[in-house]
Parts: C-alpha cells; structure tokens; sequence
C-alpha cells in the first residue's frame, strides 16, 4: 500500500518523513522542479538565505525533534533578539517591560493595559470560545483607545491590510502565546537553522530517498478520479517530455492549499469543492536588502506609523552574525498583500526599489547609494490564510467525504500562526487521522486543534 503526497512544502515533507518512518510506502508529487515550497533559498556572499524570512521558537518541540532525528541539531542557533517599534517618527525598543515604560506614544495607564490585556490573551484558557469576537474590538475594550490606536490597529492593518477589523480573538491568542513562551528573563529567544533552512529540506530529501520514497518533480496535478466514492487516480499535466501520467491511488494526502484540491475534484464534488473555496489566501512581498552596514541594532521592527508600502523591517543579520554572509548586513522589507491588490502582479524589481526608497524616513542616515550592495524581492501568493471570525468553521476535515482522500494544509494551522513546527505539528495529525504511528512529541502551541476529529 502506497501513501501518495501531493506538495513537496514543509507540510508534505514531514508527512512523508513519518510515513516513510513508519514503514509506508510513499511517493510525493511536487508541481515545482523544486521541494520546499515557502522554504526556497537563494545564495548570498557566504551561504544561503531564506526567500521569506523565517525564525521559531524555543518551545517549538516539533521541529526540534525532526532536527534531532536528521542529526543537525547542532547546526540551531538560539539568541535573544530585540524587537522594536516605529511609531510617531521613532524607533522604541520593544522587546522588555522597561521598553514598554519607555514608550512614549502611550500614557501610563494605556501601558498598564497593554501589559495586562497582552498577558491575559496569551494565556486565554478556551481560545474557541472567543472565536466570533474580533480582535480589533476586544483591544478596544481591554487594551483601551489609545494602545489599540497605536499598536494594535496598525499591527493588525499591516497583517491583514482590509480584513484586520476580522480577525478573531483566538487567533490573537495563538501569536501571542507562541512569543511569550519564548522568553528567558523576560527576553525573547529565537532559533534559526545555520545554513538555512535548505538544509533541513536537503537532509530530508537524503534520508527520505534512503528510505524508498518517490519524488515525481515538475508536475502539476490536473484532476482526481474518483469511483465508487473513493479516491482511485491522481492524473498529472503533461509537459514536453511526454504525456500526464496517471496516478494509482491506495491514498492520498493533499498539503497544497485548500482551493488547488477544489480544482481537481470531479463536477459531483461540487458542494464540497466550494467549501474548499471558502478559504481565502494572502500573499507576501518581501524586499532582501544585502548592505554593507546595519540599519539599526534592531532584528524585527514593526512599522506602525501609516504610509508606508512595508509594515515590518526585519535585519537578519541583527539576529544571524553577518561574518556568515561575507560580511554582509541582510534585511527583509515584508508585508503581506490581497491577491487582488496590484502588487501581485506589478514587476518586482519596481516594487524593490519604490520600497527601498522609503527607508530614510525610518533611518534618517541610510544613504540607497552609499549602503546598498544588492535589492532583490521575491513573492508568493500563497503566505497565509485570512483568519477570519469563526474560522474554524471553515477549516475542512483531515478526513474529507472521499474515501481515502485527506487534506491537511496551512488552515489547519489555525489558530496558531505558520510556521515550519506547525506544518510538522498538522502533518503529524494528519498521519494520526490516517492511521500511521509516529513519535512526534506533543508541543505547546495551538495549531492541528481544528478539523483533526
């Protein structure tokens, strides 16, 4: 019996690690020449770097033990870091409770609210019972006007630009959760894998190769077959090599995102495929600048004054020693955007440029000229989903209504927020619901809570 992955991401790799593990037989299909998905790198002046920046946590069990089973636990750095907040013209520390004291544009009393009504949604005992609250509107009312007006409603715009007013509390939650159980004495302490995370996808791809599983490459799904209500064929594009090639099924597990299955089911599914459809996905632009000197002592600024094209500045090599890339100082310009806006399509060099040219107005002693070796930018339409309230009413069943079909994708991430732990965590799941035994440990956030019954 063959378990059949389609999506060669993060989701579909750990699957295939504890089917293959566990003795199974398994082929994974990737449309891309490439497997890793949002895990793609590029070459810098000494080693590699992620398209999208990516970091996890102290607490993150589940990667740490897929890092332990490749043996390249070794290879994780965890630092403190220091977040920072641009807003009224300045950059403020935010990273302790004396930035927080520190930070001017809220009065005392807006500071202790922000402190108070942050650690009681960290640690909000039944997240689904805040479920058709709006997050927005909670801070309104626990947080208060002026540390909504400042922080959080320009947080939540840059997050989810039209849809922020949306976002539920429980989803809230699950970020705040993930961050505050990563600090040691009151500083958040982040890991990131040295060589990037290309060598986690490497070293998966050796060992699942050891272990007999088969990689068909460059090939998009087109349709599935089903008789008798049971998933029976897999039927792929074709290309110039030859014609598609079709797909005998015992089982098939979907990680790619919801509507790419929509699309692939028999017109009899129909109702089922509009549920898939309801699930709606962001996309992400971010700007890699390789400079010759830092911007700032900052790793991650989030930008909260209006008018900016990014909402966050994140300086890698504030976090990751630049010695590591020749030197180089390496940060990303990011924020996330509708499929609908503009800046899905628009020519990405241009968007580079038009971004990099709106720095001096946060770093007044940037000079584009001076300090900027190279700007490149990269983009996705697939970053995240748009979380909206009661959105677990929308995340589909692992176990679909078609016989030996599941789906496990980044809505099962809910209410957590994307990570590569939480894609280990669902695919994890995912094997449960289909009957595979594994060892991976139980971690402490809350994604795969949601359509795993």
């Amino acid at each position: 019996m063959t378990t059949t992955i389609l999506g060669g991401g993060a989701t579909g790799l750990a699957a295939a690690y504890i089917a293959a593990t566990a003795g199974k037989r398994v082929t994974v299909i990737e449309g891309s020449s490439k497997l890793g998905g949002l895990l793609s790198t590029f070459e810098t002046a000494g080693d590699r770097l992620e398209f999208f920046y990516h970091h996890f946590f102290t607490h993150d069990r589940e990667i740490n033990w897929l890092l332990k089973k490749l043996g390249i636990m070794s290879d994780v750095l965890y630092e403190p870091t220091i977040m920072g907040m641009f807003r009224d013209g300045a950059i403020y520390d935010f990273t302790t409770p004396f930035d927080l004291l520190k930070f001017k544009p809220l009065s005392l009393i807006d500071k202790a609210r922000f402190a108070a009504s942050s650690l009681a949604l960290s640690s909000m005992p039944d997240w689904r019972k805040h479920e058709d609250e709006s997050a927005l509107e909670w801070f309104k009312k626990w947080a208060g006007k002026g540390a909504t007006d400042a922080i959080w409603a320009p947080m939540l715009d840059i997050k989810f630009g039209s849809y922020g007013p949306e976002v539920p509390v429980a989803w809230m939650s699950g970020r705040l959760r993930q961050r505050l159980k990563s600090r040691d004495k009151g500083r958040e302490k982040l890991g990131y894998l040295l060589g990037s995370l290309e060598k986690l996808v490497v070293r998966l791809e050796e060992e699942l190769t050891k272990l007999g599983v088969r990689f068909v490459m460059g090939k998009k799904a087109k349709a599935l077959e089903v008789e008798g209500g049971r998933a029976k064929t897999l039927v792929l594009d074709g290309d110039d090599r030859g014609p598609g090639e079709r797909i005998e099924l015992d089982e098939l597990l979907v990680t790619t995102p919801a509507p790419v299955l929509a699309n692939l089911l028999p017109a009899s599914y129909g109702a089922y495929a509009e549920e898939l459809r309801r699930i709606k996905y962001f996309g992400a632009i971010c700007v890699v600048l390789t400079m010759n000197k830092p911007l700032s002592h900052v790793y991650w600024l989030n930008v909260a004054d209006p008018g900016f094209p990014f909402g966050g500045v994140i300086e890698h090599t504030n976090f990751v020693p630049p010695s590591r890339y020749g030197g180089n100082h390496l940060a990303y310009l990011s924020r996330y955007i509708d499929l609908g806006d503009p800046l899905a399509k628009e020519d990405t060099t241009e968007i580079g440029e038009r971004w990099v040219k709106e720095l001096p107005r946060i770093y007044p002693r940037f000079d584009r000229a001076r300090d900027v070796v190279k700007i490149q930018t990269f983009r996705t339409l697939g970053a995240a989903t748009v979380c909206h309230r009661n959105f677990s009413r929308v995340v589909p069943r692992c176990k679909t209504p078609i016989d030996k079909l599941f789906i496990t994708t980044m809505a099962h991430i809910y209410p957590d927020e994307r990570s590569v732990n939480n894609c280990i965590r669902i695919a994890a799941n995912a094997c449960d619901v289909m009957g595979i035994r594994h060892d991976v440990p139980p971690g402490v956030s809350l994604s795969g809570q949601v359509g795993f019954d």
